[in-house]
């Protein structure tokens, strides 16, 4: 935690405490169930409001609208945002030129600052924020909590990170000469966030890029703004001068495509879908005249994460780590678990316990703390009822296989749990980013390693031994970014597991991590020589 005086135009002292990650919220506490309670109404009392585009501190409207809706009752209007086209492109570029030019000036420690007191507002309306994750994105308590929590994460690492990197110095000084290592800004920068983490990975690919000395438009997704525009509304409080984050939530070529392509865009950070990554890192690899910069990419674009179950595991613990990673958030993590690798020798015997353990699970209503929700949207929704019809021909069901109705009309799903499928079944390869989980068997450690290693993702990754010599091969052989042992392959925490992933995983931008500022800076070598 941060104490600090923040003015862009004064001076600004700051002390620091070391960095902790922010403790979850106890609700089984009846001063927080009440807490949690008295915030679902407060944010009741204000859904179906309706938000502005802001570029370079101007509040704009449009004719088009996007309209956020709860995904557990589809009726019920979150929130109404306007809707950035082609002609707010070159407006919202123009406007973080201009206040690049201010803002890079501005020292370090005053832009951490900023984030500091960013943290400082949000852990105050803490419960404000998981109220607006459960009506938005369908989260339970805890997972608002944990999207909270980590948002705050990053603010403060990242401020800290910031102050780590101004102090950096050359690693000798050269006889003769002072030498110095500056980490500068890029310039203006599109940041592209996802539905699923609305307000952590939104507010921590700005946060970093901000802290940095960059300017940025911000296009939230389409599924979940309403987050979005009440971090925009928290920066603007903690003192964020006009220009500096541009507020345009838009969609794909009417907006996005059109920024990733502008001569001015320094660099795109990303987080979603393979398929969209790959067109925007094509596109910023395109030159356009006025352009004399090589674009950068940070892409995080998913994965197809494994937990292998070896013969001589807690078969229990690899139960619950298996459905926590399967189904927490109904799968929606980019490191949910969505292949079980187990052997042979247990693998009967873990498919009873696993579908015991999964058919206790609740569906419903988030608002009332049921451990899953609904899928984001409808869009997601036949997807992902689609691809258990195709799971159902590729292996045996255990679990789920159904959708769950509901007088609201939400978008619920089973936890669906399909056995026998073949390493290279459909359901074992492409992405589905729902509560499907397809069980795989494997007839030894090898034989589970290479079928762990045969997708074209590289993301997250758990085992369950109690081998040290497995565990040993697992971290030289287990090709993803993130590998946990006889843990869950979800719940990244910041500062301890830097987070991102190898292949189509994206750039392994390690986001939470020591090297994840460098991505949104450039180094400056400066070389003196001393006279007498």
């Amino acid at each position: 935690m941060a104490t600090a005086e923040l003015s862009p135009t004064t001076a600004y002292s700051i002390s620091l405490t070391p960095f902790a990650n922010e403790p979850f919220v106890d609700f089984s506490k009846g001063e927080n169930k009440r807490a949690m309670g008295d915030a679902l109404d407060l944010v009741t009392a204000s859904l179906g409001r309706e938000y502005d585009l802001i570029i370079g501190g101007k509040h704009l409207r449009t004719t088009s609208k996007i309209v956020s809706s709860n995904p557990a009752r589809p009726a019920e209007v979150v929130g109404i945002h306007q809707r950035a086209g082609a002609e707010h492109v070159e407006a919202a570029m123009q406007a973080a030129q201009a206040a690049f030019l201010k803002w890079k000036t501005v020292p370090v420690p005053e832009r951490a600052g900023l984030l500091f007191r960013a943290a400082e507002l949000i852990r105050q309306r803490k419960f404000e924020f998981h109220a607006w994750l459960v009506y938005e994105a369908g989260k339970n308590w805890a997972e608002a909590d944990a999207d909270v929590g980590e948002t705050i994460d990053f603010l403060e690492f990242y401020g800290r990170e910031a102050l780590r990197l101004d102090a950096a110095t050359t690693p000798i000084q050269y006889p003769g000469e002072r030498n110095r290592l500056r980490y500068i800004p890029l310039g203006v920068g599109a940041v592209i966030s996802p539905w699923n983490f609305p307000f952590a990975i939104m507010a921590g690919m700005t946060a970093a890029a901000i802290v940095c000395g960059n300017t940025v438009v911000l296009k939230p997704s389409v599924d979940a703004p309403t987050i979005a525009a009440r971090f925009m509304n928290i920066l603007i409080e903690a003192g964020l001068p006009d220009g500096v984050v541009n507020f345009c939530p838009g969609e794909g070529h009417e907006f996005g495509s059109a920024v990733v392509r502008h001569p001015q865009t320094r660099f795109i950070s990303f987080t979603g879908s393979k398929a969209v990554g790959l067109e925007i890192h094509e596109q910023a690899a395109k030159t356009h005249p006025g352009q004399i910069f090589i674009k950068r990419t940070i892409l995080e674009m998913g994965g197809k994460d494994s937990i292998i179950v070896d013969a001589d595991c807690d078969i229990d613990a690899a139960v619950e780590g298996v459905v926590a990673s399967a189904f927490g958030f109904n799968g929606q993590k980019c490191s949910a678990c969505s292949r079980a690798i187990v052997d042979a020798t247990i693998y009967d015997s873990f498919c009873d316990r696993l579908r015991e353990r999964v058919s206790a699970i609740k569906t419903g209503n988030p608002a009332e703390n049921v451990y899953t929700g609904p899928v984001i949207s409808e869009k997601a929704y036949k997807k992902i009822l689609d691809y258990i019809e195709i799971g159902k021909g590729e292996g045996r069901l255990l679990n789920g296989g159904h959708s769950i109705e509901t007088p609201e009309g939400g978008y619920y799903i089973a936890p669906t749990v399909i056995a026998d499928v073949s390493p290279t079944a459909r359901i074992a390869q492409e992405e589905i980013f729902g509560p499907v989980l397809a069980i795989i068997k494997s007839e030894n450690y090898d034989d589970a390693l290479a079928i762990a290693n045969n997708t074209e993702y590289g993301l997250t990754g758990s085992i369950y031994s109690r081998s040290r010599e497995k565990l040993d091969r697992a971290a030289e052989e287990f090709h993803v970014g993130n590998l946990y042992f006889n843990r869950k392959s979800t719940g990244a925490m910041v500062g301890a597991h830097p987070f991102g992933g190898f292949n189509m995983s994206g750039t392994d931008s390690k986001a939470g991590g020591p090297d994840y500022l460098l991505l949104f800076t450039q180094a400056k070598s400066i070389g003196e020589k001393l006279t007498r």
